[in-house]
């Protein structure tokens, strides 16, 4: 299993594991249940771009913001997904990393955290059902978000509510027949997490 280096997001440190990011989230050849009628390019084309998206969590800080762009464009074409929306969120957020400004870090992790709150608001029973790599789509937001809220200053108040989804996650019955690095990743970050 890969190591992942942590990323920085403003003074707290977030591990980005295999399983938010890497092995379990990149797309499989099965398209999502809203791209069941695109082509073959385009479920290639968001596996590189959710591979860039690995690459920048685990610190290729040059790959920041055009990942960020390229995601929230995927997001804003297929509305419905709740995972891309997530990763867009995420990726967002990651963007006050790569600034001076304080107004333009508030910008970008409000506007990412916008976005992962839709994704969490838009949540289903559908969602249950594994969309990218065999991982359940609820599964993959919340903890899209848990680690995102996690990494965050604490003036956001964020903490409570990513140790909840963490939680959520862990002790979900879908996390036992989601892929093994991610319920992995779910473990190290849980143990992490309770390190603290």
């Amino acid at each position: 299993m890969k190591t992942h280096r942590p990323i920085l997001i403003g003074p707290r440190r977030l591990v980005i594991t295999a399983a938010l990011l890497g092995s379990s989230l990149l797309l499989s050849t099965a398209p999502s249940l809203s791209h069941a009628a695109e082509p073959t390019a385009v479920v290639s084309s968001t596996e590189a771009l959710l591979a860039d998206f690995v690459r920048a969590s685990e610190g290729e800080a040059t790959l920041i913001e055009p990942t960020a762009h390229a995601l929230r464009q995927l997001s804003q074409k297929y509305p419905s997904d709740v995972v891309l929306m997530a990763y867009a969120g995420s990726a967002t957020a990651m963007r006050a990393t790569t600034t001076f400004w304080p107004w333009k870090k508030m910008a970008f992790a409000d506007d990412g955290l916008a976005m992962l709150d839709k994704s969490l608001a838009l949540l289903t029973p559908a969602h249950a059902a594994p969309i990218y790599r065999g991982t359940p789509a609820v599964l993959d937001v919340k903890f899209t978000a848990a680690n995102t809220f996690l990494a965050l200053p604490g003036f956001f108040n964020r903490k409570d509510r990513g140790l909840k989804l963490l939680a959520e996650v862990a002790s979900s019955p879908l996390l036992k027949s989601s892929p093994p690095p991610f319920q992995a990743a779910v473990l190290t970050t849980q143990q992490r997490m309770q390190g603290k």
